[in-house]
């Protein structure tokens, strides 16, 4: 109690929290800004410069800043929150940069816990809303080189460690806020906003590159993306979200360095995927990393299926990733599982004609049960979809045939089906996309639509139309022998 009291007070041990302006790089800055060792470079914005108000920042967050800085902490919104902010958007998110290490952030706050090994961080939840906090990194050299086969135990009590390949294991070197900035990633994710002054700290020309809609990387680009391949993901992200463009040398290490992605657990790259694919830009994200031999590492087997963009496969993966974006903006659900259904549908016709049986035809049982297995299990080698994806999209895939509307009463199996929905709103995707369904999704477009007397006609069609499609069958008679009129033999 004492400790925080004296924080409050005075601030951290051996910092000022009032120091008087010595220069004229700091002297814009709000005092009690001035103890940070900010480069000369760095960039403020005022408030009349940015435009941000605290009323588009989230309450919680602001709580958070608030309550860091009371304890005598230096604290800002950063990366994408502020981005957002100054392009005018609304962020979904706010994240808090902090001089505070992860312990200390936890004893603050009753409602948090540190998560991650690799990258401490810490949560801290109001309701539904989490607020994520990290700690200022400081850039580490690669002393400390961690063999592919190394066991976890090996960097179980470091604070930071590299791969072979120069991939950042361990990342839990604390610095200051200039050298947290130059571990970013982009520029454009380099601002931090302080509610101290209500200023903006640019470290990399972020702002500029945000005014030039520009993804830069921040330093050496091959370097950095070795550090971490998820940023090869990124950048594309980015610029499909915020409709930039990647500068080249930024762009230029993208396609050679595309196999670090198989150094990234599968359960990262879903969650990545996820993250690309149900942002709200799917159709656009789609198109810019199938420019890429990125697609080797995500999809492979869906780009080998789709080799022709005008083909009813391709279209329906379009359609699909479209639709996605539609029900975002329309602020509906989504599923991963009815997006992997559809990414993963070219490989299963593929799979299926592996096995003779053509589009037209309804395989067996089995027959398809093999080639969805086939098809998943592939998958899982690169993204690591969780079995409750894995379960819908197989009932997605079996209700295609399903929906063929054949007797009353497999037809009203197929409708109470509870997947249904989602399996009827996939056949009208493949119908849209070209797909010959013999007009399957029409008929079940008004069977849904109409009421019971008119659905229970047209059940009673199809039954009809069943009965009147079997060939009687001939009765055969024993052939007479014309010797003996019983027909036996002599």
């Amino acid at each position: 109690m004492l400790k925080k009291l004296t924080r409050a007070l005075f601030g951290k041990p051996g910092k000022s929290r009032l120091p008087a302006a010595t220069d004229t790089e700091t002297a814009s800055l709000p005092a009690a800004l001035q103890a940070l060792d900010l480069p000369d470079s760095v960039r403020i914005l005022t408030r009349d410069e940015h435009g941000i108000s605290r009323k588009q920042i989230s309450p919680n967050a602001l709580k958070v800043l608030y309550r860091l800085g009371d304890a005598g902490f230096h604290a800002f919104l950063v990366g994408g929150g502020v981005r957002d902010l100054l392009l005018k958007g609304s962020p979904k998110d706010f994240d808090i940069s902090t001089d505070a290490t992860p312990e200390e952030v936890r004893e603050l706050f009753r409602n948090s816990r540190i998560i991650g090994r690799r990258f401490k961080i810490v949560h801290i939840r109001f309701g539904r809303e989490i607020i994520e906090v990290t700690t200022f990194r400081a850039h580490h050299q690669a002393d400390t080189t961690i063999s592919d086969n190394s066991s976890r135990k090996t960097m179980r009590d470091m604070d930071s460690a590299h791969s072979d390949a120069g991939m950042i294991l361990r990342d839990n070197v604390y610095g200051s806020i200039g050298e947290d900035a130059l571990r970013r990633d982009f520029t454009i994710n380099a601002l931090y906003y302080t509610t101290r002054g209500f200023v903006v700290l640019d470290f990399a020309d972020g702002q500029n590159d945000l005014d030039q809609r520009m993804i830069r990387i921040i330093g050496d680009p091959e370097t950095r993306y070795r550090e971490d391949p998820v940023r090869l993901l990124r950048a594309i992200r980015f610029a499909a979200k915020l409709d930039f463009r990647i500068e080249p040398s930024t762009e230029e290490p993208i396609d050679h360095l595309a196999d670090l992605l198989g150094s990234v657990s599968p359960a990262r790259l879903f969650d990545e995927t996820l993250k690309l694919l149900a942002g709200g830009n799917a159709e656009r994200t789609y198109a810019l990393i199938t420019r890429y031999r990125i697609m080797d590492y995500l999809f492979p087997a869906t780009r080998a299926a789709t080799p022709d963009p005008d083909s009813s496969a391709a279209r329906l993966v379009q359609l699909a990733l479209r639709n996605t974006d539609r029900r975002l903006q329309q602020s509906k659900s989504i599923t991963p599982a009815f997006l992997y259904a559809a990414l993963l549908w070219p490989p299963l016709l593929e799979a299926l004609k592996e096995r003779g049986i053509g589009p037209d035809e309804r395989p067996r049982q089995p027959v398809l049960q093999e080639a969805a297995n086939e098809v998943v299990t592939a998958q899982l080698q690169y993204t690591a979809i969780p079995r409750r994806f894995t379960a819908m999209m197989r009932e997605i895939w079996d209700l295609q045939w399903r929906l063929m509307p054949t007797t009353p009463r497999r037809t009203r199996g197929a409708f109470e089906h509870p997947r249904f929905r989602a399996a009827y709103d996939f056949l009208v995707l493949r119908e849209e996309a070209g797909e010959q369904t013999h007009g399957q999704g029409q008929w079940w477009t008004e069977f849904q639509r109409a009421d019971e007397e008119r659905q229970n006609q047209l059940l009673a069609d199809l039954q009809s139309n069943r009965e009147g499609g079997k060939k009687r069958r001939r009765r055969s008679r024993p052939k007479r022998n014309k010797g003996n009129p019983d027909g036996g033999s002599e």
